[in-house]
């Protein structure tokens, strides 16, 4: 069985609805020769040789049509140019059979005028069908019908034949004319849909698995950026405290140096299947801790600690606060970072939390304690946010890139914004960028937020600041859910 219907099923959809297009133009073409070559052939009786002739002249005439629907289907789908010279062959030939039938009327009045409608209908009907896949307009398949019939008319009264043979050859070359017209119109403009809608489909996979490596390779860069970052330190941190003949905290550091490196292949097989989510308030500590260790002063400012945030927008900011602390540890000689969170409400002010205010931190705002342990290495830019984030900075001055009064403490989970602020000093000129503005950004998106980073004011101080409504933009984890998913 799987033999026999093989050659259907292993067809694609467009190429079955094509399959089934061109067939169906072959099936008419035997109707054709049952409705005008059967009863041209009848006419011999009466005409003789003549009716062989008109006979002949028809069979021709269903044959050039059968090859033009088949060459004007492929046209349409762009395998081939416009067959012009077999469609003026077809134009020509219908008229010249159709004049040829009228005048057999008209020289034999005995012929049966039914024979003769069937004979004239027939091949305008099946012309004019055919003429109308050579065009993808409208309003020229509906002059070439007019025309068409307009013609039949004016050559039963040019023939001289009686008003009831032009009433009854107009209207039934009429009748035949539009059927083809249209449905030729119709079956071309399906075939080119199907087609396209295949190649939009085809586009859109394409398009998914694209954007699913690129979902992949950021967060890639989002795990392993801060990660190898604090590695780096550390084991530079180490290696200073063996010199220096301090061998148990630099076991210790390196056991540090470990935990990090498993943790970093954990993240990474998340990362894999998927389903990978930050946690805010994990990520808060974490920054905290990795800022400290490397002797940075890093203050946390939550605004609204018992606000209830969604899953979604503490995931896309935890993401924030881990590429913007990652890029503070590369791209920086800061003393000091602070980081504050602050839930505004509903049409309360634009500016962020921390704006308006000291600009930045102040000597007392650190956690950490003593002197920076190891010296960043050379030839690293400036800056807060992500790597991309840091070309902003280069020069050191420049507006701010958030102002404003600080907005007042909302009291409700939904409504208004989470506004997160990560400010530290220390910036440097700007180097190459990264992708880490361009995931940010991407991540926010999803739920209707933006992100702003740039210097903060003349003295250095480079500021990041994300902004996600609490009840806007698309409900689902900006981390955990991959490009593309949900697409056919």
């Amino acid at each position: 069985m799987a033999r026999l219907t093989g050659w259907w099923t292993r067809r694609s959809n467009p190429e079955k609805v094509e399959l089934y297009t061109r067939w169906t133009y072959h099936g008419l073409a035997g109707v054709a020769v049952v409705v005008g070559a059967l009863p041209a052939l009848a006419t011999a009786s009466v005409v003789g040789p003549a009716g062989g002739w008109l006979f002949l002249a028809v069979l021709l005439h269903i044959v050039l049509v059968a090859v033009l629907c088949s060459w004007a289907l492929s046209w349409q789908l762009g395998r081939r140019d416009r067959p012009n010279r077999l469609a003026a062959v077809v134009g020509a030939l219908t008229a010249g059979a159709c004049l040829a039938a009228l005048l057999l009327r008209r020289r034999w009045p005995d012929v049966d005028l039914q024979m003769t409608m069937y004979v004239v209908s027939g091949l305008v009907s099946w012309g004019v069908g055919a003429l109308a896949l050579c065009t993808t307009r409208v309003r020229h398949m509906m002059g070439l019908s007019v025309a068409a019939v307009a013609g039949v008319a004016a050559a039963t009264v040019l023939v001289g034949l009686p008003v009831t043979d032009t009433v009854a050859h107009t209207f039934t070359s009429g009748f035949g004319t539009l059927v083809f017209a249209t449905t030729s119109g119709f079956s071309g403009w399906l075939l080119r849909a199907v087609w396209e809608l295949d190649a939009a489909h085809r586009l859109q996979a394409r398009l998914a698995v694209a954007e699913e490596r690129l979902r992949f390779a950021r967060d890639l860069h989002d795990v392993m950026g801060r990660n190898l970052s604090v590695i780096a330190l550390k084991s530079e941190l180490a290696a200073q405290l063996s010199r220096r003949g301090a061998a148990d905290r630099a076991v210790a550091e390196m056991g540090e140096v470990q935990r990090i490196a498993r943790e970093s292949q954990r993240e990474v097989r998340e990362v894999v299947r998927g389903y990978r989510e930050a946690d805010l308030h994990t990520e808060l500590e974490g920054a905290r801790g990795v800022l400290a260790a490397a002797g940075i002063r890093c203050r946390v400012d939550l605004r609204d600690a018992d606000a209830e945030l969604p899953a979604a927008a503490q995931s896309a900011l935890a993401w924030v606060v881990r590429e913007a602390t990652t890029n503070v540890l590369r791209h920086s000689d800061a003393r000091h970072c602070r980081v504050t969170v602050a839930v505004a409400p509903a049409g309360g002010p634009a500016g962020g939390p921390g704006a308006g205010r000291d600009g930045g931190v102040g000597p007392d705002d650190g956690a950490g304690r003593g002197s920076r342990a190891v010296a960043m290495t050379g030839g690293e830019a400036a800056g807060a946010g992500p790597a991309s984030v840091v070309e902003a900075a280069s020069g050191g001055a420049g507006p701010a890139s958030v102002t404003g009064a600080e907005p007042g403490t909302a009291s409700g989970t939904y409504g208004g914004e989470v506004v997160l602020v990560i400010e530290n000093d220390g910036a440097r000129a700007a180097g190459s960028g990264g992708s880490g503005l361009a995931g940010l950004r991407e991540r926010l998106a999803v739920l209707g937020g933006v992100l702003d980073a740039g210097p903060a004011d003349a003295d250095g101080r480079f500021r990041v600041t994300a902004r996600v409504p609490l009840d806007g933009g698309d409900p689902r984890s900006a981390a955990a859910e991959p490009a593309g998913r949900g697409h056919s």
